[in-house]
């Protein structure tokens, strides 16, 4: 599974022209699944990204964590987050996980923030959307469960 989190002051996400996922100051998380990701892929992102220290604590060092925070998160599910590019010039999704994989995992992932505490806002899983963000920072981290060494 793979998240690319930004710091934001807000985020929202679009529909048709209609908002229907919105965070205040947190984190935007665009997350995508890999085919064969499970139960470790999901809890390895679904603690990681509420317990990263990139918010600033009262020195201005990041050292404070959205849990720390009280901050949102707004969930995107992002399959291209898994195109691979290194050859020619379009992009291969092989590595994406079919809808029926990764749309269940998505939903377990948001179920996880929500059972900490933390106020998630969510885009439509499959549509065609629209995520506007004001990047704090900006800081944005790059995490993927298959690379833990």
């Amino acid at each position: 599974m793979r998240a690319v989190v930004q710091r934001v002051t807000e985020a929202w996400v679009s529909v048709q022209g209609e908002v229907i996922g919105r965070t205040g100051p947190g984190l935007l998380a665009l997350v995508g699944v890999q085919e064969g990701d499970g139960e470790k892929d999901l809890l390895y992102i679904a603690q990681k990204v509420p317990n990263l220290r990139i918010f600033e604590d009262e020195q201005g060092k990041m050292n404070r964590s959205l849990l720390d925070t009280g901050g949102g998160i707004l969930a995107v599910s992002q399959f291209t987050l898994l195109g691979d590019a290194r050859e020619g010039r379009r992009p291969s999704f092989i590595e994406a996980a079919r809808p029926e994989l990764a749309n269940p995992l998505y939903e377990r992932l948001i179920a996880c923030w929500r059972e900490m505490g933390i106020e998630v806002g969510t885009g439509a899983f499959g549509a065609e959307m629209k995520v506007a963000l004001v990047n704090d920072g900006p800081v944005t981290i790059l995490l993927d469960s298959r690379k833990l060494l």
